[in-house]
């Protein structure tokens, strides 16, 4: 059953990968939110927080801490702390970190978790960020990172 809370992002679970940001997500772990998906992706320079994708539904990001990039619709688009993109469905994107230190976005989409087109994008593809060939499967979009699991961490909110 959904309750209300309260949780501060330094108390929140977190999750590492080597090749993609890191996740600080207030959604409780044993009963996932059914209509809406809200995280933090805290990235490095120069590391991608997932596979340049769409989605049939609209989605929301803010600029918390930092710089990054967004590759909208295939063109580099910088952001930095307190922009805020707001994604119409099936627009093209993904983030990367930049600047000097960490990025972190605040991440807001409709819970609709194995609806996503993949596309080939060069622009991506520079950051390690594209796939190889078109697909709609998550599980074939991240195959190559999926060799490697995720490592729960301590919460690195907030950040330097």
């Amino acid at each position: 059953m959904d309750e209300a809370f309260i949780v501060n992002l330094s108390d929140a679970p977190a999750l590492s990968h080597s090749r993609r940001a890191t996740i600080v997500t207030p959604e409780p772990e044993d009963a996932p939110w059914p209509d809406t998906g809200v995280n933090v992706q805290i990235m490095q320079p120069g590391q991608p927080n997932g596979r340049y994708h769409s989605e049939p539904v609209q989605e929301d990001f803010l600029v918390l801490h930092g710089e990054c990039i967004v590759i909208l619709e295939g063109e580099e688009r910088p952001m930095r702390q307190w922009d805020f993109l707001h994604c119409p469905a099936g627009v093209e994107h993904i983030f990367v970190g930049a600047g000097d230190g960490p990025c972190a976005v605040l991440m807001i989409g409709s819970r609709r978790r194995d609806e996503a087109h993949y596309p080939v994008s060069d622009v991506a593809a520079k950051y390690d960020a594209s796939v190889e060939r078109v697909t709609d499967e998550p599980a074939e979009a991240y195959a190559d990172w999926r060799q490697e699991p995720w490592r729960r961490i301590a919460s690195p909110w907030p950040l330097p």
